[in-house]
């Protein structure tokens, strides 16, 4: 009776210098010619990408394995469709390039494995780990950097999105620098303290990393804290008319406060938004940096566009859903709020926007940020815009408008006015209306309405007495950021400013956000004005700038619209 198989895990009792699996060893040396010693046991290669969480970038471990086995090339590491392709891409480019790999199987692990992985910015580094694993290359000079590139089938790196989260992680996480594709070099360079290395094709990242053709490093231009801007396409000389609407937009650009328009019709309340910003500050290069991170995880950056250096003005329709407005799906992507940051997000016909829409910008712009939880990731975006809505007064658009008939019931003028509801109008600094342009302006043969550049110059002004203001406060650039400790410190009122200030809260029912709001408004114009503190008029003009907040607004005009039916 022949003798029992022992198990392949059964050890030997006489070691004496050899295996202590002999039966294994057996199996081994009769498939394999040669001592099992000679085998080669590990080939295994580590390299280092990142990937995207949020507006940050998170370093991730690409671990190539090869094997013994039939040839088989896998991915794990919660790695998202793109990226589970991009083995296909990797082996081409690779042999495409002139690599001959050996058949076995291999594993790419990217780490940590419970973030998921999206994109192609990990086959540049997949390529270089396959041949360092392959001992096609050195594995050293691949820690020093951190790689990110998406590879044709014949070699060539394309650009990719995120590259400047990339180099922020790199520079955190003590790297030398980044090798990244050459069109996204210029966005890479914003990072100072590291090395970018653009690479247009796999094998000059091989030669680079070899030794045999070391690469130039990207020359950063002189670096500036102020993105410059170009002259803006439109003007605030364009608009005829609605010098009151113009110095309250003025207003709410010194300090960043929120603005509502409500107006009729051919007013003027569209244009006058989309020209808000060519009369903002320029950006400093901190909020340039802030703004360029969102644009570049979506891939929004213009073509040799490296930094945003003008304020973002977001348009979105009022079809837009929740998740479209403040951020969301099943990725957890930026929301037009988000893309809005340190700019404009103008929502025209405010109260055609659903309800729910509305009701979620009411925490995102208190806090200034918009956090997002999901069932594989939180992520928290910055959000601080200055929010700037336009509406009609009524369904049919001329309630309240000297020489046209409102066709609008008393109870449709209220049910609209409704849709916007009272903690978000709570949250609006300036809240105005708009009259229709007389002929005699439309008709001018010159205009003569002062420039944006007129009234940028002083909103200039007034953000560097703001800028020394909080220089001590990091994340605080205006006065609409203010927090409610530092408003006691720096909104000092006079004598008859306190006094008017008790008597409107008073009269007019206001909250206690609504009497901050007035105060932080009633600051901006003294900075405008260059007041050493808030005086009586400053504080009128902010009152005045709250028309929405008034007890009876609505029921002492609606003369003008028809009664309802009994």
């Amino acid at each position: 009776m022949p003798a029992p198989v022992p198990p392949l895990d059964t050890p030997s009792p006489t070691v004496d210098g050899g295996s202590r699996f002999p039966y294994a060893e057996g199996l081994v040396r009769g498939l394999l010619p040669g001592p099992v010693s000679n085998l080669e046991v590990v080939m295994l290669a580590r390299v280092r990408s990142g990937a995207l969480m949020g507006i940050d970038a998170v370093v991730v471990e690409c671990e190539v394995d090869m094997a013994l086995g039939l040839p088989y090339f896998n991915v794990v590491g919660l790695p998202e469709g793109a990226v589970r392709e991009s083995k296909v891409r990797v082996v081409s480019a690779l042999k495409n390039t002139g690599f001959e790999l050996p058949q076995k199987r291999i594993t790419v692990n990217l780490a940590p494995a419970d973030i998921r992985k999206e994109g192609a910015a990990f086959e540049l580094p997949i390529a270089l780990g396959v041949l360092a694993a392959a001992r096609l290359m050195e594995e050293e000079p691949l820690g020093r950097y951190l790689f990110g590139g998406e590879l044709s089938l014949d070699g060539w790196v394309k650009p990719i999105k995120g590259v400047l989260p990339l180099a922020v992680a790199a520079r955190h996480g003590g790297f030398e620098g980044v090798m990244v594709p050459l069109a996204n070099a210029a966005e890479a360079a914003l990072m100072e303290g590291i090395q970018v290395l653009p690479v247009r094709h796999l094998r000059e990242a091989v030669e680079h990393l070899t030794g045999a053709r070391p690469l130039t490093p990207y020359a950063r231009p002189p670096a500036s804290r102020e993105a410059s801007r170009s002259p803006p396409p439109l003007d605030m000389a364009d608009v005829r008319g609605q010098p009151d609407v113009k110095l309250a937009l003025e207003l709410a650009a010194a300090g960043g406060h929120n603005v509502i328009m409500c107006g009729p019709p051919g007013s003027g309340k569209t244009m006058l938004a989309r020209r808000l910003p060519s009369i903002l500050p320029t950006m400093t290069f901190t909020e340039a940096l802030e703004v360029t991170k969102i644009y570049s995880v979506l891939g929004l950056l213009g073509e040799d566009q490296a930094l945003m250096r003008e304020r973002p003005f977001r348009a979105p329709h009022h079809t837009i859903s929740d998740a479209g407005l403040v951020g969301g799906g099943p990725a957890a992507r930026p929301g037009e709020l988000s893309l809005g940051h340190h700019g404009v997000l103008f929502l025209d016909e405010l109260p055609e926007f659903r309800k729910n829409v509305l009701e979620v910008l009411r925490q995102p712009m208190e806090e200034g940020f918009i956090h997002l939880a999901r069932a594989n990731q939180n992520v928290t975006y910055p959000c601080r815009v200055m929010l700037v809505a336009a509406m009609n007064p009524c369904p049919c658009g001329y309630f309240n408008v000297p020489g046209r008939a409102c066709t609008c019931s008393e109870h449709r003028v209220f049910d609209y006015h409704a849709r916007v509801s009272g903690p978000l109008l709570d949250r609006i600094d300036i809240t105005l209306q708009t009259r229709p342009v007389e002929y005699h302006q439309i008709a001018r043969a010159h205009g003569g309405e002062p420039p944006s550049a007129y009234y940028q110059q002083r909103v200039e002004a007034a953000r560097e007495r703001q800028r020394a203001r909080f220089r001590e406060e990091p994340g605080i650039h205006c006065n609409a950021q203010m927090p409610p400790r530092l408003l006691r410190e720096h909104c000092v009122l006079s004598a008859r400013a306190e006094r008017m200030l008790e008597l409107a809260v008073r009269h007019h029912g206001l909250s206690a956000r609504a009497h901050d709001r007035i105060l932080k408004l009633a600051l901006t114009r003294a900075d405008l004005e260059g007041h050493a503190r808030i005086e009586d008029v400053d504080i009128q003009l902010a009152i005045d700038c709250r028309i929405l907040d008034r007890r009876g607004w609505l029921h002492a005009n609606t003369h003008g619209a028809r009664p309802g039916r009994p």
